[in-house]
């Protein structure tokens, strides 16, 4: 086994209580950093019984996601992943939606069924119609334009949220929740506040409790079976699951009415390789299954991949804008000279502008959506170490968990300017020296027979709404006592894997994402070039 953490009290707990700690308080990781310079990027530890093996080893990874697939798995049984505490409650560790689907399954057989239902969806050609993402990214935009006018910065992760939701949804379920058009908050700092209303709007109730479900989720996660003593009065993700129910039931519903009607009718649904061009990813899902619970999971999974983890690498992408001046000269240089200032995006066109492909590399490197996961050893396996040293003995059941956040600043493996954000690096000499010989040390979609289905749909939308932004803003201004919150505390940038210069605040549930918001003022390009 890898050096084992020493721990003081029983079950790990002063190890369990040093996480949380860090969690709350400290820079992501900063205690995994720590930990790999006494024990290496491999270690083990025990909580409350469990084995643990954390690594940011890339053969490592590259062994749980592809050359070894089906020796790890997503989650464990149903019975292993429930802990018994006194009234005889029983609550499930792990979110009803973070186990099981295509972003989150157990079982090798249960993940192929999972993602070949979906996988027929993703095509390039329906990928690339960009029809939904510019109906929400111009209402985004026009919403940002009068905000600008107001003189209140916004919460630009707020925003892409919403503007990630309504498109998820629309591209889901063929009809969007509006959320964008609930209206935007204002700084809490200012003299304007959101009304009581607006948190009781559907579509901000279903954000709000999908938003504390995820750090419910994480939390239980950190925890292992201890994190029951923590919920001892009350299950709190089955009262943010009411919410998120509550949200989707009537669409399934609806999709599964529309579905015997078309049966009465004689209507013969697709067989699940053949997507009709007008057919809703729900659609083609309710015609291979009537499983309520596969078509719940399935649409909470696909909601959560992307909604959030584009939402969290639009977030990071402004807010690096606003600390580089330098790089929003260089974006606006390339898609001003590919579409100029009006024309809409083609798949075509973003494919050809190298420059801001590696900016959104370069983000997705030092802020990936998912900075931490986990799969579960199914057999005694082996991994090996260095030469003339026994290998690592990795016995059934083992818990691994696997940092790309870790392991994506890593200057071993990047270089010794690796906590710097410089998209070149994925464009200039060190591409070759350092990932073309090594491609797994960039995992920011996982690998292997797990790689995220939407992929190049979320490269594809966040390529859409930085050309549209950048087409219309020239100028990014960070605001940060717009919230208290936002601001990090003491010592912050100085935390092992920064650059020693990062003042957002930077935190992670199931995905990435900044404490408070990011709240920024930009400035317009027809008003800043007329000048």
């Amino acid at each position: 086994m890898p050096t084992l953490l020493p721990a003081k009290w029983p079950g790990g707990l002063d190890l369990a209580a040093q996480v949380k700690k860090a969690v709350e308080t400290r820079f992501p990781a900063t205690l995994f950093f720590e930990f790999a310079e006494l024990y290496g990027h491999t270690f083990n530890f025990r909580l409350m019984g469990e084995n643990r093996v954390f690594t940011a080893e890339p053969e490592y990874i590259k062994t749980i996601l592809a050359t070894d697939f089906p020796g790890y798995e997503k989650g464990k049984r149903n019975d292993d992943l429930t802990f018994q505490i006194p009234h005889s409650i029983t609550f499930r560790t792990l979110l009803p939606f973070s186990d099981a689907g295509p972003f989150g399954y157990r079982g090798f057989q249960l993940g192929r069924f999972h993602r070949g239902m979906t996988r027929p969806f993703f095509s390039r050609d329906r990928i690339s119609h960009f029809d939904i993402f510019d109906r929400h990214a111009e209402d985004a935009l026009n919403q940002v334009r009068l905000r600008m006018k107001e003189g209140y910065p916004i919460d630009w992760q707020d925003l892409v949220s919403r503007f990630t939701l309504d498109s998820a949804t629309e591209f889901l379920f063929g009809k969007d929740v509006k959320s964008l058009a609930a209206g935007l908050p204002y700084p809490p700092s200012s003299d304007r506040v959101r009304s009581e209303s607006d948190s009781s709007n559907p579509a901000n109730a279903f954000a709000e409790a999908f938003l504390e479900a995820q750090n419910l989720s994480a939390t239980r996660g950190r925890y292992s079976s201890a994190w029951a003593l923590l919920e001892i009065l009350g299950d709190k993700v089955a009262v943010q699951m009411k919410t998120i129910d509550n949200f989707i039931q009537p669409i399934l519903q609806s999709a599964l009415e529309k579905k015997a009607q078309k049966k009465a009718q004689g209507e013969l649904p697709t067989n699940g390789k053949d997507v009709a061009d007008d057919e809703t990813l729900l659609g083609h899902l309710v015609n291979l299954t009537d499983d309520r619970q596969i078509l719940r999971d399935e649409t909470l999974n696909i909601l959560l991949a992307g909604r959030d983890t584009t939402a969290a690498t639009l977030t990071f992408a402004i807010y690096k804008l606003t600390q580089h001046p330098d790089i929003v000269r260089r974006l606006r240089e390339e898609i001003l000279m590919k579409v100029g200032s009006h024309r809409r995006p083609t798949y075509e066109d973003i494919r050809e502008m190298k420059y801001l492909r590696a900016f959104i590399n370069e983000v997705l490197r030092l802020y990936p959506p998912v900075p931490f996961n986990v799969r579960f050893a199914t057999k005694d396996t082996l991994w090996p170490t260095k030469p003339g040293e026994p290998p690592y003995f990795i016995p059934a059941g083992t818990k691994c968990l696997y940092s790309v956040f870790v392991m994506h600043r890593r200057k071993d493996l990047w270089g010794p300017d690796a906590a710097d954000f410089d998209p070149d690096r994925f464009i200039d000499d060190r591409l070759q020296k350092y990932l073309t010989p090594n491609p797994f040390i960039f995992l920011p979609f996982n690998a292997g027979p797990r790689i995220c289905l939407g992929q190049q749909f979320a490269y594809n939308e966040a390529s859409f709404m930085l050309i549209r932004l950048l087409q219309q803003f020239s100028s990014f201004e960070l605001v940060q006592d717009a919230n208290p919150e936002c601001i990090p505390p003491p010592g912050w940038a100085k935390s092992k894997g920064s650059d020693g210069k990062d003042k957002a605040w930077i935190k992670a549930h199931l995905t990435i994402y900044a404490k408070g918001g990011l709240w920024v003022k930009m400035g317009d390009a027809a008003t800043t070039e007329s000048v």
